[in-house]
């Protein structure tokens, strides 16, 4: 689907829905237009603007934030009952 398209459904501005696609706008600007006229629910909406900010703030931070350590995965309730059997 090309922008022009996307902001033709959800009946925004093209110039808006291609700023959101080049980072250069929130997606917030089109949450309320986006949930209000698109089948799309609105989690669809707010997954999508923060999947745009975690990308945008891994541009920003790039190896910083991968060199921050990692949690263990914690073992599930019948891995924990198996180890104490």
């Amino acid at each position: 689907m090309s922008a022009a398209e996307l902001a033709r459904q959800l009946k925004v501005p093209t110039s808006r829905v291609t700023e959101i696609l080049n980072s250069q706008r929130a997606l917030q600007a089109i949450l309320h237009c986006g949930s209000a006229t698109s089948s799309a629910p609105a989690q669809f909406w707010l997954n999508l603007q923060s999947l745009n900010e975690l990308r945008l703030a891994e541009q920003r931070a790039g190896e910083p934030i991968k060199a921050l350590p990692t949690l263990k995965r914690r073992k599930g309730r019948q891995e924990r009952q198996a180890a104490h059997a």
